[in-house]
């Protein structure tokens, strides 16, 4: 039976984030693909992993034999979402637009995550080659082309993390223009929002259907 690990990181409930909106369409076509399957969910806004701290820093490169009792305590944390993501066959992550780049709390999540010779920095990494599909969302329009392009610094960042450090096989759907229906300067950008919308859904639940088969096969 297969197990996705669903991050959130939306600061906003289910009825007002994009992000959340589009991962919840994934969810439902994987979990329609694998009905015996399971779920960790981890929603960052409702209960957020700790930063890292000197002592869960110092403890990843320390023998666990020295580690002092803050330290072993921090780092068991740590562990735990590690092996969270060890263990799973495919990760989904909501990963909104603040201010240009990711929410803190996601950036908390794969602070922890990361751990020079086990998940990263070695090629016996257990989670190198996780497929990992990321929700972008953002309020404005980043594309090539657009005048902001130059102030995507989500899709740039993940990749480096995820892909480059990290090993996982990453995709991202984008859902834009999010804001356009609560801004009212940016009305004539609705449809727009509204085209991007349905087709960031439609990708989620095919994406989703798509790797539940190949991990069925």
């Amino acid at each position: 039976m297969a197990t996705l690990l669903h991050i959130d990181s939306s600061v906003f409930p289910a009825g007002a984030s994009a992000s959340r909106a589009v991962a919840d369409a994934f969810r439902t076509s994987w979990e329609e693909q694998h009905p015996e399957g399971t779920v960790i969910h981890r929603d960052l806004a409702a209960n957020p992993v700790p930063h890292i701290t000197v002592d869960a820093h110092t403890a990843g490169f320390a023998d666990p034999a020295t580690h002092t009792p803050a330290q072993a305590a921090a780092f068991a944390e740590r562990v735990q979402l590690i092996e969270e993501l060890e263990q799973a066959d495919a990760v989904l992550i909501g990963a909104p637009m603040y201010n240009a780049t990711i929410p803190s709390t996601l950036k908390a999540w794969l602070d922890n995550v990361i751990l020079m010779g086990r998940t990263a920095g070695t090629e016996d990494s257990k989670v190198k080659g996780i497929p990992t599909v990321v929700i972008a969302s953002r309020g404005g329009a980043y594309g090539p082309g657009t005048p902001r392009e130059g102030y995507d610094y989500v899709q740039n960042y993940l990749k480096a993390i995820l892909v480059d450090a990290l090993g996982l096989d990453a995709e991202f759907i984008v859902p834009e223009l999010t804001m356009a229906p609560q801004n009212p300067a940016m009305a004539d950008l609705v449809p727009l929002y509204e085209a991007s919308r349905e087709r960031a859904l439609g990708d989620a639940a095919t994406k989703a259907k798509d790797l539940a088969e190949r991990l069925a096969a």
